[in-house]
């Protein structure tokens, strides 16, 4: 469950948009917290309020008391000692999360990220429709023109928000595609999976050569799109798309390199060995892509000498 208690704490952060004191967290969500370590961060907080650390209920104003310690003063507890921790505050990551969701949704990465207002993003078009991240549902239903400033002929929009609990069906009626962030997208490995409905297609058509087809990766392997590499698609030579094609055929799962490289039919030692640029090509694009992409995909245990990609997990689960 922990996994599922992440993202429940993640889609918490994005729509409440401000951190949230680490005092204020369940139990089951503080168990999750060292899976969020590169989502969910500290933060500093004004020091002179703290949640009643007693209650959780108010937010109260804290004092010396007199002994080189802290106090606040709870309107329902009255005086209740602060301690270092209670303080501590949380903040997500929001542009990890519009990363990843760009990722789920295999957005171009030629395309970038439009700020449209307080709360609301165009991550770019999947599929040919454009993509909007926004905060909060209402704000769309009371500012239409914001749609409207995406909308392209022949194409839905995809809208993701967190989900209001009142909200069910079709809350934005033909031409928008809801997509309720809780629901339709899953943290697992430290990605974020997209979860389409049942009957939904899955792949995209992969007309173009480049176009991702297994997670950022296309059909053939020899193109990886990553919405952080700002040179477009990078295209991979043929060693290097069977060391990626081998290390998805393991589902996330850490393998030795000479698992790996015996998958790949390939002699080298490690699998990095495959992506170091020469000297004269440092610098270059199309030489330091391939390495961008081995550093940003594959987790390496240097201790236990093992490799993995977890967005091969995320995409086997999507895909479940």
């Amino acid at each position: 469950m922990a996994t599922h208690d992440a993202w429940a704490l993640v889609c918490r952060l994005f729509a409440g948009g401000t951190p949230i004191l680490r005092a204020a967290l369940s139990p089951r969500e503080i168990a999750a917290l060292p899976t969020l370590w590169q989502a969910v961060k500290p933060t500093a907080l004004d020091q002179r309020f703290v949640l009643c650390p007693y209650c959780h209920q108010h937010r109260a104003q804290v004092w010396g008391d007199g002994h080189r310690g802290r106090t606040c003063h709870c309107p329902e507890c009255g005086p209740v000692a602060v301690a270092a921790d209670d303080a501590v505050a949380l903040r997500l990551d929001e542009d990890w999360l519009r990363r990843k969701l760009r990722l789920a949704l295999s957005i171009d990465s030629r395309d970038g990220i439009d700020t449209l207002a307080d709360g609301v993003w165009r991550l770019g078009d999947a599929r040919r429709s454009p993509v909007l991240l926004a905060r909060d549902l209402v704000r769309l239903w009371r500012e239409p023109s914001l749609l409207e400033r995406v909308r392209v002929a022949g194409s839905n929009i995809r809208v993701i928000t967190p989900k209001p609990r009142e909200t069910r069906g079709a809350p934005f009626g033909p031409g928008v595609e809801w997509l309720a962030l809780e629901e339709r997208f899953a943290f697992y490995a430290g990605s974020i999976a997209f979860i389409g409905l049942p009957g939904e297609p899955t792949d995209p058509q992969a007309g173009d050569p480049t176009t991702p087809v297994h997670g950022p990766f296309s059909a053939d392997f020899r193109w990886v799109t990553l919405p952080d590499w700002p040179h477009g698609p990078i295209r991979l030579t043929e060693a290097q798309a069977a060391v990626f094609h081998a290390l998805w055929s393991f589902k996330g799962e850490p393998r030795t390199a000479e698992q790996i490289m015996r998958r790949a039919r390939l002699d080298s030692a490690k699998p990095i060995d495959l992506f170091k640029i020469k000297a004269r090509d440092k610098g270059r694009p199309e030489a330091e892509g391939p390495l961008f992409a081995y550093r940003a995909l594959v987790v390496t245990h240097k201790r236990a000498g093992l490799y993995a990609m977890p967005c091969a997990a995320a995409s086997t689960l999507a895909q479940a």
